[in-house]
């Protein structure tokens, strides 16, 4: 059974609104959330990462107050997860759950707004969620891009001070996201904390203050896209390669090598035009590539972009943990 406790953590962003103190949460012998401690604060956009698996959607739920931690403690502005969700003090929009049927989208709207404590008018938050044109709509008869947009409106319907969201922009067009995230940018600016889960590792690279990397139920990473980039240890490097017969045992050879592609232009299997890499040391590896005698064409050197560090760290932690 989850404890609480009244105790806040201060930095110098202000005090934690969340805090998890080696919660653990374990399904027969699986252990999906495995001691896991971390803390978030005012106006942060946060993003969960892991692989399927990790964690993430059981810490939501811990979050939310939908289940019990087996040991350790939750905190949400001071007290527990259900106590700060009945005071309004979080909106969630979660991937799981259907929406109700037989009923237009105000009506819905309207709804949340009534069982919120401090709710917004049903008008400005049918324009933020962008469903104003939709409200007289029945709700089982939208799209999945609408009815994530619907879903995003019951999250937001009152004045919360955390809100989370899980796979938030699934089914969503381009335009559709943008403005999603545009919306979600303002809530974090007015001082709100915004955590997400997703598997657009893009989104999180472009929006996230911070990103948390869940893997087996325990915390793998937790710093900002580019410092997480760093972690990966790699850079990638890219090169064209002339016409004619290409060594790949040799190019496979070199030093520091962690990943090497070879694309073909041709049929011929040896007619390998763009070769990516990625190195622990670029700099060692090039040297090498020239002393090979290979003279690569629109060379670039580059950091990992944050889904190739993503996989990377998790991979080389599932590789420690088989060991």
């Amino acid at each position: 059974m989850t404890t609480t406790t009244t105790t806040t953590t201060t930095t110098a962003t202000g005090p934690a609104v969340v805090g998890f103190d080696n919660v653990t949460k374990a399904y027969g012998d699986v252990r999906a959330v495995d001691g896991l401690t971390l803390a978030l604060y005012p106006g942060e956009t946060v993003a969960l990462l892991g692989p399927n698996g990790a964690g993430k959607s059981t810490t939501l739920d811990l979050l939310l107050g939908l289940k019990n931690a087996d040991s350790g403690t939750i905190d949400l502005f001071g007290t527990g997860p259900r106590e700060a969700i009945v005071a309004g003090r979080v909106g969630a929009m979660l991937q799981s759950g259907g929406l109700m049927d037989e009923v237009t989208v105000a009506e819905l709207v309207r709804l949340a707004c009534d069982l919120h404590p401090r709710p917004y008018p049903v008008s400005d938050v049918l324009a933020r969620a962008g469903v104003t044109r939709i409200a007289d709509h029945k709700v089982h008869k939208l799209s999945g891009g609408q009815a994530q947009r619907v879903r995003f409106a019951l999250a937001t319907a009152g004045d919360s001070d955390l809100i989370v969201l899980d796979e938030p922009t699934t089914g969503m067009d381009v335009t559709a996201r943008q403005a999603f995230w545009a919306t979600m940018r303002e809530q974090a600016d007015q001082g709100r904390t915004v955590l997400f889960a997703t598997h657009y590792l893009e989104e999180a690279d472009a929006i996230a203050d911070r990103v948390l990397v869940l893997h087996r139920g325990r915390l793998l990473a937790d710093g900002t896209a580019a410092e997480i980039k760093a972690r990966a240890g790699a850079r990638r490097i890219s090169f064209d390669l002339p016409d004619g017969p290409v060594d790949e045992a040799r190019l496979r050879g070199l030093p520091f090598l962690a990943t090497l592609t070879l694309s073909h232009s041709g049929s011929a299997a040896g007619s390998g035009r763009t070769v990516r890499i990625q190195s622990t040391d670029a700099d060692a590896t090039v040297h090498a590539l020239y002393g090979l005698g290979v003279y690569p064409r629109n060379l670039e050197v580059t950091g990992l972009g944050l889904e190739q560090a993503f996989v990377a760290i998790t991979a080389a932690e599932e590789a420690k943990q088989q060991s």
